[in-house]
């Protein structure tokens, strides 16, 4: 068996019986995201254990072939809303690593309704990766400042049990990183294809506000408390 990713855990109390998979974006790990843990205000929420796993190191063209932690490589152009090329082996060796980490948390009791896949910028992709295409029904897929990778295969792939899963979309209306449009144009694929989108925009970059953790903070409660 493969080695699960390197994680960093938090629980917000005993015994958890949810959990939270959130993926962090290129060139950054695990730890990026926990501070917003407790910004969230989960009151009314079941005890969560926030799982945040290191990406593996990679060379990634874009910042000239040096090595970081990448979920998958990417190219010239890739960004620009002109391509839809992705690194679909380094996509789908991401999207097997994250069901594993889906495995262990069943594993450890949590039940796959119970649990959601959270990510990033390359972190939500993968979450969007990863989450339609999963056998059993999850709690919900959030998706920030991100984009959905292989949408081409999506439709023959998509698992029926999470065509009715709560998605949370948000970005930046001023993302030099991610366009808007690429955002946009997957939250309109979507929704094209049935999902549930909640969709969001804030007067921001490539980042996250305190508006957006508020916002996803509510989402979180209810998608757990369903």
């Amino acid at each position: 068996m493969e080695k699960l990713l390197e994680t960093v855990e938090i629980e917000t109390g005993k015994s958890p019986s949810a959990s939270v998979i959130w993926l962090h974006g290129l060139g950054a790990d695990g730890n990026d995201f926990v501070p917003v843990v407790d910004e969230l205000g989960l009151d009314g929420a079941p005890a969560v254990r926030f799982v945040f796993p290191h990406a593996p190191m990679r060379p990634v063209t874009i910042n000239n072939g040096y090595v970081m932690r990448a979920w998958y490589d990417v190219s010239f152009g890739d960004l620009e809303g002109k391509s839809r090329r992705a690194d679909e082996q380094g996509v789908r060796e991401s999207q097997a690593q994250i069901n594993a980490l889906i495995e262990r948390e069943r594993s450890r009791g949590v039940a796959p309704e119970k649990i959601v896949l959270a990510g990033f910028s390359q972190g939500g992709a993968i979450a969007l990766e990863t989450g339609l295409r999963y056998p059993d029904r999850l709690a919900g897929v959030m998706a920030l400042s991100t984009y959905l990778p292989l949408a081409d295969s999506l439709p023959r792939e998509a698992a029926a049990a999470n065509k009715a899963t709560p998605i949370f979309m948000a970005h930046g209306l001023f993302d030099p990183v991610v366009p808007l449009m690429m955002g946009a144009g997957s939250m309109t694929f979507l929704a094209g294809l049935g999902y549930s989108i909640e969709w969001r925009q804030y007067p921001m970059q490539h980042s996250v506000c305190t508006q957006e953790i508020h916002d996803v903070g509510n989402w979180l409660v209810r998608a757990l408390t369903k």
